[in-house]
């Protein structure tokens, strides 16, 4: 029986990082593709020389939706589907800009912000550009 705080898996390893402000991502390579979500095997290739690397951060907005909800309930919020230029798509939410301004193209980057006591990635605008 495997201690898993001794190796604790992929999954682990990126809330570990994004803990201490890294957000990270895979890259494969054995096919020299990224990774996301977190994997023990790459889904591209099936190999499984997966390592931590620091992507760019910078991608586009490929679909936004506004949920609404009752300002008692805490507002209305977006969720956002933003592909990375590696190539690969992660769903949050963009802050900074009002949540009816955000467009399909419009390039973003990310943070890592603390949040509840937790790290999270979120976007934000890049000065407005749009792809």
């Amino acid at each position: 029986m495997s201690d898993s705080h001794s190796n604790p898996g992929p999954e682990q390893q990126f809330h570990d990082a994004l803990s201490h402000g890294q957000f990270q991502i895979q890259h494969c390579a054995d096919c020299d593709r990224y990774v996301f979500y977190p994997r023990v095997q790459c889904p591209h290739c099936g190999g499984h020389h997966l390592s931590w690397v620091r992507p760019a951060g910078l991608g586009t907005v490929y679909s936004v939706t506004i949920v609404r909800k009752k300002p008692a309930d805490g507002g209305d919020y977006n969720v956002v589907l933003v592909d990375l230029q590696e190539g690969v798509r992660l769903m949050g939410r963009v802050d900074g800009i009002a949540n009816e301004a955000i467009r399909i193209g419009m390039r973003v980057h990310v943070e890592v912000k603390q949040e509840g006591g937790k790290a999270i990635v979120v976007f934000v605008p890049n000065a407005g550009v749009i792809a």
